[in-house]
């Protein structure tokens, strides 16, 4: 009796075993496939998201900087000088190589944790560095002659700083990207209407991709022309910044797939992936500014003068947020060009010009940062009425020096 108890006793905990082991097995078996599901969903949200980033890539022959090629820069994590366009093509019809109606220089620094963004005036006349019989011509044409690596090219010849990378995108893609990430918070700067959208000064408005297109592209009633829809502009890409603050915001399927139909860049998905992880922190402190000119006519064509010792300023700030010594800019034939017409009124904002700032003071006049402080205190107070009136004279041409469609870019 005793050996049958202990018999008994035996199979009970044998069997209690084997219960405990079946139910172990079970637990496990459910985990790898819950573990199977989420890596297999990882793998298709990584070969998503990079087919879609080597869709948009695009090598743009930018050659090896003054402070090191973009491999090197971005694998140690060094202060980078992204050169950012939007191109006219994508909206409104337009099928044709576009201008850059939209030229800035974004430099991330992920040691101060900063990002200095700066408007380049796409109506500054240059000499372009591979299309001599194109010169003089207008800045934005330097896209459309040789792509990003002449506009580059002009920049160094001109500011004598550094571009590592660059991303263009069209006008349509602006609207894709603004509708992907939820829409946008803005406060105008000045009331307007445009394209069936009223926008009231100050008052914060929520603006999905369509909206905030038409507050960017509007130029023609602006009291400060082109130099007024930049700081619209600059506002635009401010605001899509703080709304792109994650990893999983800059890399989620959905949104790097509708973006790499709208933008070309030669960034990789691997250098997206290490600028999402080493660079993020920098863009939640923005500053922002833009080069000041003096609108004139020469040869029946709209221009602005940028001063040498405007353009240094411009160098000055962009080196110094790369960390490096400060350069002095070259001159050439344009910079002694005079105009054969009449001359326009300052475009530099509130009274102040250009040329009083040699010294190479990052404060410019008419600059702005991301609080939006300085938007309403330095917008109107230049009426420019010849610098509007000069571009209205070009509406018929579409050359590629840049004369204007007449379609509000």
């Amino acid at each position: 009796m005793k050996t049958l108890k202990n018999d008994n006793d035996v199979n009970t905990r044998v069997g209690k075993r084997k219960k405990r082991g079946k139910t172990k097995r079970i637990f496990w078996g459910i985990l790898a496939v819950l573990l199977v599901g989420i890596a297999g969903f990882a793998y298709y949200e990584y070969h998503t998201v990079k087919n879609a980033a080597d869709s948009a890539y695009k090598s743009g022959g930018i050659s090896s900087a003054e402070n090191g090629s973009k491999n090197s820069v971005i694998s140690s994590s060094k202060p980078i000088a992204i050169l950012l366009m939007g191109t006219d093509t994508g909206a409104l019809g337009r099928t044709y190589k576009g201008r850059t109606d939209s030229i800035m220089v974004a430099v991330l620094n992920p040691k101060t944790k900063k990002t200095t963004l700066v408007s380049f005036e796409r109506d500054q006349q240059v000499n372009l560095p591979d299309y001599p019989d194109k010169s003089p011509s207008k800045l934005n044409a330097a896209y459309a002659y040789g792509n990003s690596k002449e506009l580059a090219k002009v920049l160094k010849k001109y500011y004598n700083i550094p571009i590592n990378a660059y991303i263009s995108i069209n006008m349509g893609g602006l609207k894709t990207i603004v509708n992907k990430v939820g829409g946008i918070d803005i406060a105008p700067v000045l009331s307007f209407s445009y394209e069936g959208y009223t926008f009231t000064k100050g008052k914060t408005t929520h603006m999905n991709g369509a909206k905030a297109l038409a507050y960017s592209r509007m130029r023609y009633d602006d009291p400060q022309g082109d130099y007024g829809r930049q700081k619209r502009q600059r506002q635009v890409l401010s605001a899509l910044l703080k709304k792109a603050e994650s990893a999983t915001t800059l890399l989620n399927s959905s949104f790097i797939s509708s973006l790499s139909k709208q933008v070309q860049t030669d960034l990789t998905f691997a250098d997206l992936a290490s600028l999402a992880k080493n660079y993020l922190a920098a863009t939640k402190n923005l500053k922002t500014n833009y080069t000041h000119g003096t609108g004139y006519m020469q040869n029946g064509v709209s221009y602005q003068k940028i001063s040498v010792s405007e353009r240094q300023r411009i160098s000055n700030l962009i080196r110094k947020a790369l960390g490096l010594k400060t350069k002095k800019v070259s001159t050439d034939s344009s910079d002694t060009s005079t105009s054969s017409s009449t001359s326009s009124s300052s475009s530099s904002s509130a009274g102040n010009t250009p040329d009083s700032n040699a010294s190479g003071s990052t404060t410019a006049p008419g600059s702005d940062t991301n609080t939006g402080s300085n938007y309403n205190s330095n917008y109107g107070s230049n009426s420019n009425s010849t610098y509007n009136s000069g571009y209205g004279t070009q509406d018929s041409s579409q050359n590629m020096h840049g004369q204007n469609t007449g379609t509000g870019y």
